[in-house]
């Protein structure tokens, strides 16, 4: 069956893609799910109509990001953290702890688009990318040092 992808899903394709998928799928799982509809004529004519307008608004987007990516770009955030024998951490350094340090500096970042790994166990300095658009990522350095 030829669906057309209303949300990017992983292993799949990003949104606006048209791709083939078994029925089965399609019926019991995509299209439920509200992440694609069937590709008729009538719905490829407005997924046409919105990329055309999509591309203006994702520019928009894009630029918003570049900006943003910018400020970010070579910024350094200092965490000090309590250490115990060999300089291991107590708990750890999350994404979740860096977007708060990032707004205590004035910087809205969702902590969804900080990208570690794993989260940081130990003391030293990071390099930490934030994927802000899909062509934008800007690189943070995070020195955790002792409490």
């Amino acid at each position: 069956m030829k669906i057309i992808l209303l949300k990017d899903v992983a292993k799949l394709g990003k949104a606006g893609e048209c791709i083939n998928v078994s029925d089965g799928y399609a019926r019991n799982y995509i299209i439920p799910r509200k992440l694609a509809v069937e590709a008729t004529s009538s719905n490829l004519r407005i997924m046409e109509q919105k990329k055309s307008l999509g591309a203006g608004q994702r520019s928009k987007g894009e630029r918003e990001a570049q900006a943003m990516a910018e400020r970010l770009n070579g910024l350094s955030l200092v965490l000090s953290r309590q250490v115990g024998k060999g300089e291991k951490l107590f708990g750890s350094v999350t994404s979740k702890d860096l977007s708060e340090a990032l707004a205590a500096q004035g910087l809205e970042v969702d902590r969804k688009k900080i990208r570690l790994d794993e989260p940081i166990k130990n003391l030293g300095m990071f390099e930490v990318p934030i994927r802000l658009h899909q062509e934008v990522v800007a690189l943070i350095r995070v020195e955790v040092t002792k409490a």
